[in-house]
């Protein structure tokens, strides 16, 4: 369950498939990937990203690296993943910097509860942290975690503390979970991530 108020909140559906297949052609968009099972679907969402004519950079937690390998990513977005925040970047810039300034979207799919927390409460324990306090793009969040910890005041309270501050967040799918509960918490589908992009791009030049 989401909190009750939500504004920013996406329903499956709402927005029909593009004609172009470059419909994100001169797009910019950093891909967060964290430590949910669900991290494997990013690279489905990598590939329609990459095919819909997006500049995708994948920047993963280390957790994330544990459940899809880097090179997955790397191979599908055409483009360095990054991981390591001391890791030198393409030019003279720190890369979260860099990609920071470049980004026209932010999005992480999945994002965990830790992760919505330290963006909730501005931490930077890592470079996608990092790099979300640094940019000023539009910032989509597709959360995925047990239903418990869903459900948690905590996390309930860092969802409306990440609405208010207007960021775009997706509602979670409902069904048997990874840990063997069934209940609210799954990743939305990829479909449904790739439609709010396109809707969310389309009102930027």
């Amino acid at each position: 369950m989401f909190p009750a108020g939500l504004k920013t909140v996406y329903v499956a559906g709402m927005v029909e498939n593009p004609s172009s297949p470059q419909a994100l052609a001169g797009k910019t968009i950093v891909l967060g990937v964290t430590g949910s099972i669900a991290a494997y679907k990013a690279a489905d969402l990598t590939s329609q990203l990459v095919k819909a004519g997006a500049a995708v950079h994948v920047v993963m937690t280390e957790a994330a690296t544990r459940i899809v390998a880097p090179v997955t990513l790397q191979t599908l977005s055409r483009r360095p993943v990054w991981v390591d925040m001391w890791e030198p970047g393409l030019h003279w810039q720190p890369h979260h910097i860099e990609l920071a300034d470049k980004a026209d979207l932010l999005v992480v799919a999945p994002a965990t509860a830790h992760t919505l927390a330290c963006f909730a409460h501005g931490l930077a324990p890592n470079l996608l942290c990092t790099l979300y306090l640094a940019t000023r793009a539009p910032v989509l969040l597709a959360p995925a975690m047990n239903s418990k910890m869903l459900a948690h005041p905590a996390t309930q309270e860092n969802l409306r503390l990440l609405e208010e501050r207007g960021h775009h967040l997706l509602e979670t799918d409902e069904g048997m979970l990874a840990c063997g509960y069934e209940g609210r918490g799954k990743l939305a589908a990829v479909d449904t991530i790739f439609q709010r992009i396109l809707e969310l791009l389309s009102h930027r030049p």
